[in-house]
C-alpha cells in the first residue's frame, strides 16, 4: 500500500514541476513578444519535454537498480 502511495505522490510531483516549467517557459514567450498561440506552443513543448525527461529518467533509475 505505501507503494502505491509512493508512486502516486511522484507522479503528483512531476505533474506539477512539468506545468510549473510549462507556465515558466509560456510567460517567458509572452515577454519575449511571441504570440499567444506561440507562446502555448511553446509551453506544450515545454511541458512534454520535462515529461519526456521523466519517463527517461524512470527507466534509467528502474534498470539500474532491479
Amino acid at each position: 500500500m505505501s507503494g502505491l502511495i509512493v508512486i502516486l505522490l511522484s507522479t503528483a510531483l512531476v505533474i506539477v514541476v512539468a506545468l510549473l516549467t510549462a507556465a515558466a517557459a509560456g510567460k517567458l514567450a509572452r515577454l519575449d513578444g511571441a504570440s499567444y498561440p506561440a507562446a502555448l506552443s511553446r509551453a506544450a513543448i515545454t511541458f512534454a519535454a520535462v515529461l519526456t525527461l521523466a519517463a527517461t529518467l524512470t527507466a534509467a533509475l528502474a534498470a539500474v537498480l532491479s
